[in-house]
C-alpha cells in the first residue's frame, strides 16, 4: 500500500462525521460563535435563546435529549445543514402546443405562479414550505398532480 493512501485513510479514521442539523441550529451557532462570542453551555441554554430572540423551533429543538448531542458535535466538529426536499409539479395528461408538458413555475419578475411547459426559463423547483406559501400546499393531496423529488 502507497503511503498517500494510507494517509489517506488515517485522515479518514480521526475525521469524525460531520452531524446533520437544519439551517436554524446552523444560524444560531454561527451567531454565537461570531457576535455574541458565548459559551457552548450558554448557546445550549433555552433562556439565552430566548433573550436572543430566536426562533420556538430553536428551543424545542435544543430541548430532546439527542439534538443536544448534535449541538454539541456541530459546535466541536462542524456540520452540514440538512437539506430540505426539493419538487417539481406537473399537471398530469396536459402539454402545451410545443407538446411539453405543463409544470407549475414562477416569474419572479412578475410574482405569480403560472402553468408553462417544461423548456421555460422560469423558476420551476420549490420546497414543500414554499409550495405551502404560495397556497399550493394542496398538489401533494390531488391525483391530477405529479409531484417529483428532484436533487
Amino acid at each position: 500500500m502507497k503511503e498517500k493512501d494510507l494517509v489517506g485513510i488515517i485522515n479518514q479514521i480521526d475525521e469524525p462525521e460531520k452531524p446533520v442539523v437544519p439551517q436554524f441550529v446552523a444560524d444560531w451557532i454561527e451567531v454565537c460563535k461570531e457576535h455574541l462570542t458565548t459559551s457552548l453551555y450558554t448557546a445550549m441554554c433555552p433562556n439565552f435563546m430566548k433573550e436572543n430572540n430566536q426562533c420556538f423551533n430553536l428551543i424545542l429543538w435544543i430541548k430532546k435529549t439527542s439534538n443536544q448531542y448534535l449541538f454539541v458535535r456541530a459546535w466541536l466538529d462542524g456540520y452540514e445543514v440538512e437539506k430540505k426536499p426539493i419538487y417539481v409539479i406537473r399537471s398530469k395528461g396536459t402539454t402545451n402546443k410545443y407538446g411539453a408538458q405543463q409544470r407549475l413555475c414562477y416569474s419572479s419578475e412578475k410574482g405569480d405562479y403560472f402553468w408553462c411547459g417544461e423548456f421555460s426559463k422560469f423558476k420551476h423547483k420549490f420546497t414543500r414550505k414554499e409550495l405551502k406559501q404560495a397556497g399550493f400546499g394542496w398538489v401533494f393531496d390531488c391525483e391530477g398532480v405529479e409531484v417529483r423529488e428532484v436533487e
